[in-house]
């Protein structure tokens, strides 16, 4: 599982989603997110066209995510997916409509499962793996 400190940062701090597809690469912050129970990373999909469709293609996704308070900072490597129903999906849909009211829509959570979690902060410990 990773480490409380690591999903502190997660938790807080804004993500920028990087994908590759046919047009080349994509990032985009995202705000609607969360850590799951499981150790999956999930995403609300309001505004992801380029996202969705470079996941569609080939799956492949990574997360960054930096603390500018402390400079901790840290990337998540591996594959997503969309899923349009389930607890995450409700969470998100719910999240959209009363962020939104109504004005945008949640196109599904966007699950992301890690293959590697990298330390990206400017220190000594930068581009150490850690344990998932």
């Amino acid at each position: 599982m990773i480490a409380e400190n690591v999903k502190k940062v997660f938790d807080a701090q804004t993500w920028v989603l990087a994908t590759c597809g046919p047009d080349g690469p994509n990032a985009v912050p995202v705000g609607f997110h969360c850590v799951t129970d499981d150790g999956k990373f999930a995403v609300g999909a309001v505004l992801l066209e380029t996202t969705l469709v470079n996941v569609a293609d080939n799956g492949r996704i990574a997360i960054a995510v930096f603390d500018p308070a402390t400079a901790e900072a840290y990337q998540v490597k591996g594959r997503a997916g969309l899923v349009k129903e389930g607890p995450v999906f409700d969470y998100f849909a719910k999240l959209t409509q009363d962020t939104f009211k109504g004005a945008l829509s949640c196109k599904g959570a966007l699950m992301v499962t890690p293959e590697k979690l990298i330390v990206a902060s400017p220190n000594g410990e930068n581009k150490k793996e850690l344990p998932l």
